[in-house]
């Protein structure tokens, strides 16, 4: 099969992704940081399958989806054309939809009820597989923020850590949309803070070793706080409200 898309939209998509990858690596010498500690995830959400394919044949190694309905089609059409990246589920997932991603995702980072775990461990242990997950912490409290709160995460993660088919590789958050720069740096502190006291608890550093925070508005203070998985859009893809316009 051929590539859908044209040389110029690589050329962007890889234009983009490289100046994001500059940022980053400015941002760790900033904060101490070593750029290898962090993960670029290109959010494709909305746009066309030819993006995603142009996106991984610049060189994106991880790409990410908010529905399972963009992600499926999405995951089909490149790996058909040998573009096989890490595909991560960030956006709410539903229990009815788990069986559709089972096997295609590289890191599902948006669990937020135990019921969902459940559904995981369910259909990746009918499978065969171990599905990585991250449990999504609310940390900021804000209501239309899905997750668990900070005081249910001990819990949580000892009733999850019993499930066959299940491996949890750390936590998630989302910060309020920023009305100022480096609003959001205090819940990616806050986050942080949790994050280590939990991996204090005897957990596997091998494993117990994923903190996904940051997007295109707010990455660098999400990094300066620690997140090894940052998930862009906009700064990659371009103006989500300009396709199909």
């Amino acid at each position: 099969m051929e590539y859908d898309f044209s040389t110029e939209l690589m050329s962007s998509m890889k234009e983009r992704a490289d100046k994001v990858r500059a940022s980053i690596v400015e941002i760790c010498n900033e904060c101490g940081r070593n750029p290898d500690e962090v993960t670029l995830v290109g959010v494709s959400k909305v746009f066309p399958v030819e993006y995603a394919e142009a996106a991984v044949a610049g060189g994106l190694i991880d790409l990410g989806e908010n529905r399972v309905q963009e992600l499926v089609p999405k995951y089909e059409r490149l790996s058909e054309l040998g573009l096989n990246p890490n595909w991560h589920l960030i956006g709410t997932l539903q229990k009815n939809k788990v069986k559709y991603i089972i096997g295609k995702t590289h890191l599902i980072h948006s669990v937020n009820t135990v019921d969902l775990a459940q559904e995981i461990s369910k259909r990746s242990s009918a499978a065969g597989i171990v599905s990585d997950i991250l449990l999504q912490a609310n940390v900021s409290g804000e209501e239309s923020k899905h997750g668990f709160a900070p005081d249910e995460l001990k819990g949580v993660i000892e009733t999850v850590s019993g499930m066959d088919g299940v491996r949890i590789r750390g936590l998630m958050t989302m910060a309020p949309i920023q009305e100022y720069d480096g609003q959001a740096r205090k819940v990616f502190e806050q986050t942080r803070e949790i994050y280590e006291a939990l991996k204090g608890e005897n957990k596997d550093p091998e494993i117990w070793n994923i903190l996904s925070m940051g997007m295109s508005q707010d990455y660098k203070y999400a990094i300066m706080e620690g997140s090894t998985h940052i998930r862009i859009g906009t700064a990659i893809f371009g103006d989500r409200n300009t396709v199909n316009s």
